[in-house]
């Protein structure tokens, strides 16, 4: 496990040291949805929080094998499990991803500085999870990304879902004259 890089090795692209969003993995299964996902982290703005045990080395040499040549763009921070993520975090706001909710993200006040959290890939988070969002931010901080409904499709893609989520949030923030960075218009 990596914790969190040096200010030398990752730089930020968020303003004023708080990023957009905290994108937050709890045990990632597979290394490409990761990998796309700290792109979109990159990319955006946000802080990437990855929640060990995950399924795949994050180690630098796996990273060059991957062909992450942009890793050194993350800001990423790796928590060795649930409890010390919410020991070094204490999240403030966070909202739940999962298709086990009703609330679309588009209902949701996203502001800058919430964490976004989702489960593995295969799973999602489990129900102890679920349970202490809504006993600390309440059922409504459950959301989820609508789809139709056809059962055989299940869920978007992890990383899917990360970029759609943050790309509201930040639709969020512009809209509120909030964004952390200037967009053309």
């Amino acid at each position: 496990m990596h914790p969190e890089p040096d200010a030398a090795d990752a730089p930020r692209l968020a303003a004023a040291g708080e990023p957009a969003f905290h994108i937050v993995l709890l045990h990632p299964e597979i290394p490409n949805n990761t990998g796309n996902i700290g792109r979109t982290a990159a990319a955006t703005g946000c802080r990437l929080h990855v929640i060990h045990p995950i399924g795949f080395d994050m180690g630098e040499k796996a990273r060059r094998r991957a062909g992450l040549d942009y890793w050194h763009l993350v800001d990423c921070r790796e928590h060795a499990s649930w409890e010390a993520f919410l020991a070094t975090e204490a999240p403030a706001r966070l909202w739940l991803l999962t298709t086990k909710a009703t609330r679309p993200i588009w209902r949701a006040p996203l502001r800058r500085g919430d964490y976004l959290l989702f489960g593995k890939e295969t799973r999602g988070v489990d129900e102890a999870t679920h349970r202490w969002v809504d006993a600390q931010y309440g059922a409504d901080h459950r959301l989820v990304l609508p789809m139709v409904p056809i059962p055989e499709a299940r869920s978007l893609n992890l990383a899917t879902a990360a970029a759609i989520t943050v790309y509201e949030g930040l639709r969020q923030l512009s809209d509120a004259g909030t964004l952390p960075w200037p967009v053309a218009e």
